[in-house]
């Protein structure tokens, strides 16, 4: 079947023209946009990697401090849904139960499920929000934009993990309350 050109009536028969109707979408998608967003701003901090690159310590250092930006400010968490599916809700609990062996088996298919480029855009935008308040180094927040720009998950992983821990009230939100469902 070919293609309804933009001014033609839109087959679903509702008299609009295609290009007005039924979803019939141009330009770039949101996940497109999202890792564009991605590259941009990763290219645009990897200059501040480069006078770090050749000391472990300081890359080993800067990776850990990645992985506890959730734990720094809520914006670094993901946002959950209301209504968490059966893969989200078997991390919960398993976090909830303080169960290492079962989050570390529940951990791969709630990431899988999580895991986008409309979700690392948003950690990305938060790290940057981080950098321009001057709560996060140049260096921590370079670190975070590689890591959402490539196939690591450091970040995504820690920011899943401690949003359900929070929701479950295993851990405490980064101004210290307590969350009781």
């Amino acid at each position: 079947m070919a293609a309804v050109a933009r001014n033609q009536p839109c087959p679903c028969g509702s008299g609009r023209k295609a290009k007005y109707c039924c979803g019939v979408r141009r330009g770039p998608s949101e996940s497109d946009l999202a890792k564009a967003f991605l590259v941009e701003q990763r290219r645009a901090s990897s200059p501040v990697l480069r006078r770090v690159i050749n000391d472990v310590d300081v890359l080993i250092e800067l990776h850990e401090a990645v992985a506890d930006l959730p734990r720094l400010d809520l914006s670094c968490q993901l946002r959950l849904p209301g209504l968490l599916s059966p893969r989200l809700q078997r991390l919960r609990s398993a976090i909830a139960d303080d169960d290492g062996d079962e989050v570390d088996r529940a951990l791969p298919d709630a990431l899988a499920e999580v895991d986008n480029p409309l979700v690392r855009a948003d950690l990305a935008r938060a790290v940057l929000a981080l950098r321009e308040a001057g709560r996060v180094t140049e260096e921590v927040a370079a670190a975070a934009l590689l890591d959402l720009d490539s196939d690591a998950d450091a970040l995504i992983r820690e920011a899943l993990v401690a949003a359900l821990a929070v929701d479950c009230g295993a851990e405490r939100t980064p101004s210290g309350l307590v969350l009781v469902g």
